[in-house]
């Protein structure tokens, strides 16, 4: 039984590029970004992984970060489910912002707390808690029976889309989960017990 769930954060986004607070709003890869994309499925190809199904959030960066991955795999044809309960997460009023914009505008203090706090959201958006609301139930329902049936799943997201299925694999506290980086394009493999529970972690890093 292979039950083997793989997560891969997209590859570096023009707003990545440019500083700014993307969330909901839906900028491209970088030249960059498709780089990392296509290394990380070279990767995932050279460690023998081959997948039976795949999920997506639906903005185009993680789902072209798919693509090149599936690409490079030589799985163009693999079924693929996208839902926005694996979109970023929403930062409301400051999406489209620079951050040293926003730090200038709400005060250094405040945007730390918002980008680095668990349960404080900016102004109209979600916290890193909200975000968790949304993805937890859809990978329990959604995501997790075909692992636990033996299946190897991947899920390109995002930065805090992910963070909140790594915290819920790993029984991280909020505290934990907010300090847990998460690089653009490299592939972190979990492989679950019959219970759901982490036997293995590999982190697929160049």
């Amino acid at each position: 039984m292979s039950r083997t769930l793989v997560l891969v954060r997209h590859g570096q986004s023009e707003w990545n590029l440019k500083n700014l607070f993307t969330g909901w709003r839906d900028p491209d890869l970088t030249e960059t970004g498709v780089a990392e994309a296509r290394a990380a499925g070279q990767r995932l190809k050279a460690a023998g992984l081959t997948f039976d199904i795949a999920f997506t959030s639906v903005l185009s960066r993680a789902q072209r970060t798919l693509s090149l991955l599936l690409e490079e795999q030589g799985q163009t044809d693999l079924e693929t489910i996208r839902d926005a309960a694996l979109n970023e997460r929403d930062y409301g009023d400051l999406s489209g912002l620079n951050k040293d914009d926003a730090r200038a505008k709400w005060g250094e203090d405040q945007v730390h707390i918002w980008r680095r706090s668990y349960d404080v959201p900016p102004p109209g958006g979600e916290s890193l808690r909200d975000t968790g609301a949304r993805v937890w139930p859809y990978y329990i329902h959604r995501i997790q029976p075909h692992v636990l049936r033996g299946e190897t799943v991947v899920v390109a997201a995002h930065g805090n889309s992910l963070r909140a299925l790594v915290m819920a694999l790993e029984g991280l506290t909020g505290e934990e989960i907010v300090a847990r980086e998460l690089a653009t394009g490299v592939p972190i493999i979990y492989r679950l017990n019959a219970d759901s529970t982490v036997a293995e972690k590999t982190v697929l890093d160049a």
